[in-house]
């Protein structure tokens, strides 16, 4: 099971999709692309690259995470992303994953904590926009929630769900100051 992941691991660095720099590369050209299969394959570009910490321990320890995600063991996933942040507390990704398991389990305190950290490092990570959103609407907090679809929207404009949330939201804080 290791040698697979590690082999994963390996060849996204070998093809050049997991390198430092790739996140912003393929960020700079989805916020001008023309279009959705265009957005669509660089989204995934995004994300491939923030799988990649820099670190082949962090590396491996995110995958593990993922695998145990994958079979419900959502315990020792946490203790998976609490291991790669604790290594390596600048890698976002790892802070937006154990955000996202603190969200699933009704821990909002906790997930917005995480959420803070990972675009304290990367400012434009649009997925962590999009889970402090919904954080934000589950809390009834329309302002702060549509403020955050906005900041997705700008940082990828073709992320059809915030896209209509904002849509949906506007009417509901239309009028009243941010």
């Amino acid at each position: 099971m290791i040698s697979h992941v590690l082999i994963g691991v390996l060849s996204l660095f070998v093809a050049g999709v997991a390198t430092p720099g790739a996140a912003q590369e393929a960020l700079d050209k989805l916020g001008k692309a023309t279009g959705e299969a265009e957005a669509a394959a660089l989204e995934e570009d995004v994300w491939d690259a923030w799988m990649f910490s820099g670190s082949p321990t962090v590396d491996l320890l995110m995958q593990r995470a993922e695998i145990a995600e994958a079979g419900e063991d959502l315990g020792l996933a946490r203790d998976m992303y609490d291991r790669a942040i604790l290594i390596r507390p600048q890698y976002a990704e790892a802070w937006n994953r154990r955000a996202l398991l603190f969200f699933k389990d009704g821990k909002y305190d906790e997930a917005i904590a995480d959420l803070e950290a990972v675009l304290r490092h990367e400012p434009r990570h649009f997925g962590a926009w999009i889970s402090l959103a919904m954080i934000f609407e589950s809390l009834d907090q329309p302002d702060a929630a549509l403020h955050a679809y906005r900041k997705a929207v700008e940082i990828h404009p073709f992320a059809s769900a915030a896209k209509e949330a904002v849509k949906r939201l506007i009417p509901r804080t239309e009028g009243r100051s941010f």
